[in-house]
């Protein structure tokens, strides 16, 4: 690397995240977990919410913000469609099978589209993550949108985090995007905990494997930038059809084979943060 670039990686460094600024927790949580890809599309939010309750399974208190101000699912992935109370100061999480939950899309109408400047986005992020009324949760889990623009810039200014999780296909194209998200987490000192390789492969009732979007192109790039391989979940038609039923598959199925992935996952995790 030339030292003039090296100077500007530097510059960007302080810049997206200053020395000794003291960022904010997210009141009424211990751990706050970003699940992160700069790719859409890669199955992130279904990841999002079936680590949930794989934690609430191992006896951990849970929520799920869902900080895509653009496209929100967990009100669907969830099966919850009514406004949060407030009490003029603070908006109280929704609760469903144990665990608390908050989204943008339990405000507005699912149909609404959400064109929005950057300032209205950052203003959203400010009120789900200062003014939320948390109960005394372990984990919070963020499931962030895809890219590297305002969101994830004021997250990584302003709110403590405790560690990021890269989802993504092992296929190359998304891989590239991965890539600028993993620099863009190292660029503003928040902690990559792992990339997990997620729709790694589809698996036959005879037991065969058919890898659709390639193969160890996740495992190869955690490699590449020195971050931990947290595991592979694979193509499951019973994962997809839980979240359009807003039943969580970890949470219905805990002894499926995907859950047991997720457990095995969510072991690193723990064992990473706590």
């Amino acid at each position: 690397m030339s030292e003039n670039k090296a100077k500007l990686n530097d510059s960007l460094k302080e810049k997206v995240a200053p020395k000794n600024f003291k960022k904010n927790p997210i009141k009424g949580t211990k751990f706050t977990l970003m699940i992160s890809s700069a790719k859409g599309g890669v199955g992130k939010s279904t990841f999002a919410i079936n680590l949930a309750f794989t934690l609430q399974k191992k006896g951990k208190k849970v929520g799920l913000l869902d900080a895509d101000i653009h496209g929100p699912s967990l009100p669907k992935m969830i099966g919850l469609n009514e406004k949060p109370k407030t009490d003029g100061k603070s908006l109280f999480p929704l609760e469903k099978y144990g665990a608390q939950f908050m989204s943008l899309g339990f405000l507005v109408d699912e149909k609404t589209p959400m064109i929005w400047r950057g300032p209205m986005v950052i203003s959203a992020i400010k009120t789900l993550t200062e003014k939320v009324s948390w109960k005394d949760l372990d984990f919070l889990i963020i499931d962030m949108p895809p890219g590297t623009g305002d969101t994830q810039l004021t997250f990584a200014q302003d709110i403590k985090v405790d560690g990021a999780i890269i989802v993504s296909t092992p296929q190359e194209l998304a891989l590239m995007d991965v890539q600028r998200g993993i620099q863009m987490f190292d660029k503003t000192k928040i902690k990559i905990l792992g990339l997990v390789d997620n729709m790694s492969f589809f698996k036959t009732e005879d037991g065969k494997k058919y890898n659709i979007f390639g193969e160890g192109g996740v495992e190869k790039t955690a490699k590449e930038f020195n971050k931990k391989f947290l595991g592979k979940i694979p193509i499951s038609t019973k994962l997809r059809e839980s979240g359009d039923l807003g039943l969580p598959l970890t949470y219905k199925e805990p002894d499926h084979e995907i859950s047991k992935a997720f457990n095995e996952i969510a072991d690193k995790i723990i064992l990473d943060v706590v």
